[in-house]
């Protein structure tokens, strides 16, 4: 499996030390990574506090649709990312057909939670899209017009995702209204795109 070190968009701007992803190296992934989270104003850490607090822990459960790995945990304890934990975060969500795997930007897994706690839902999210190669998105995008080239999935941004027993439009209004990032509705395929862009829906 390929694993891309880069510096992590989340912490590009800030104090290396404290970053849960920094390898030390750049890579053109991780170039592209850290322009695309200095360029966007993702979520703040204000609007973090707000809503998920700076206390406590915050968990998250995933499954991974295409191999059915899963993560169910704690990502953030004592007002930090845990490394461990996001270490295998970032092999779940990697880009099975290119078995490769980038470090996610924690403040992904930060939308998910404050989504998730919206909608009072306890289940385990089933990502169907996470990281992507840039190989597989070019890819993706030739298929389809509705595929940025662009895309927030080549730099660990992103994930497309659903909910059991919840709609993609209910889970996509509460993400629109909330405004923690970008929300794409996939209503015939039945999941959302999530990502800790700027807010912004299609």
């Amino acid at each position: 499996m390929r694993l891309f070190q880069h510096a992590c968009p989340a912490c590009a701007a800030g104090d290396s030390l404290d970053c849960p992803n920094d390898t030390g190296g750049l890579t053109r992934r991780g170039l592209f990574g850290a322009a695309v989270g200095l360029g966007f104003a993702a979520m703040s850490e204000e609007a973090v506090a707000q809503r998920l607090g700076n206390a406590g822990t915050r968990a998250i459960s995933i499954r991974r649709a295409q191999t059915g790995e899963s993560f169910s945990g704690v990502y953030w304890r004592d007002g930090r990312y845990d490394r461990e934990a996001l270490q295998r975060l970032d092999l779940v969500l990697r880009d099975p057909g290119m078995d490769e795997a980038t470090p996610m930007d924690p403040r992904l897994f930060d939308v998910l939670v404050t989504v998730q706690r919206a909608l009072d839902s306890q289940d385990t999210w089933e990502v169907i899209s996470g990281y992507r190669a840039p190989e597989t998105n070019a890819a993706r995008a030739r298929q389809s017009r509705r595929v940025s080239r662009a895309s927030l999935h080549m730099s660990g941004m992103a994930c497309d995702s659903r909910l059991p027993g919840r709609n993609a439009l209910g889970i996509a209004r509460i993400a629109a209204d909330m405004q923690t990032g970008g929300v794409g509705l996939y209503r015939r395929d039945g999941f959302v795109h999530l990502d800790c862009g700027p807010a912004r829906r299609w």
